[in-house]
């Protein structure tokens, strides 16, 4: 009577169910770590920008505050963008003839605002307040990172809610004094009684910060 499988039948059978047994965690796998990869993240992000603004330039070697590009910082929830009329009070002196702030010129010249590109964006359903943030004695390179070392920004965290939430949880060792905000070179090192001194001296409140109304509205 001849054969109806060959030899390697069981071999292809065990292949076959194995693949069926291990595929479907494979896949999942792949989608759970994919959650955490830069192309999800966005860390490390670094849009193209109307001009090739440096930080390491301004903020590292000429020792422009943070605040006077971006000026809504403690006031509003949108840090703001520089307007072509702040870039023009140092260029209309310095650099005035630089082919790479040619768009800076023709700005003025047409009355046409810049458009910069966002190197951090939140999904829409993500509420985020610069001001409080500011209030409390969080840096900007808690989020920002080292941005007086970086020649051209990028996204310096990954803007996961668990890494949010963490913060929200346990702020202490992320805050800073008052003077030192907007301070980029200044790294937080709080021992256990200086991060509760600065949570009782900014008046934190950690218990309902983890609700969800409060980044969620």
């Amino acid at each position: 009577m001849p054969q109806l499988f060959g030899p390697y039948a069981n071999t292809f059978s065990r292949v076959g169910l194995t693949a069926l047994l291990t595929g479907p965690l494979l896949v999942i796998g792949g989608l759970v770590t994919s959650l955490w990869t830069p192309y999800t993240t966005g860390l490390g992000h670094q849009p193209e920008q109307p001009i090739p603004f440096s930080h390491k330039h301004h903020v590292g070697e000429d020792g422009i505050d943070c605040r006077y590009c971006h000026a809504t910082v403690e006031t509003t929830a949108f840090a703001g963008m520089p307007s072509t009329h702040v870039c023009m009070t140092c260029h209309s002196q310095l650099f005035t003839s630089a082919p790479m702030l040619a768009p800076v010129r023709e700005s003025l010249a047409e009355h046409k605002p810049l458009t910069w590109r966002r190197v951090y964006e939140l999904p829409d359903y993500v509420y985020f307040d610069h001001s409080i943030h500011i209030a409390k004695g969080v840096g900007c390179a808690e989020c920002h990172g080292p941005v007086a070392r970086m020649p051209l920004t990028r996204q310096a965290v990954p803007l996961k809610m668990g890494w949010c939430l963490n913060c929200h949880r346990d702020p202490g060792p992320h805050l800073r004094p008052a003077a030192s905000i907007t301070d980029t070179s200044f790294t937080a090192h709080n021992t256990p009684a200086q991060a509760a001194a600065y949570v009782r001296a900014y008046h934190i409140h950690t218990a309902h910060l983890t609700d969800c109304s409060v980044c969620h509205r």
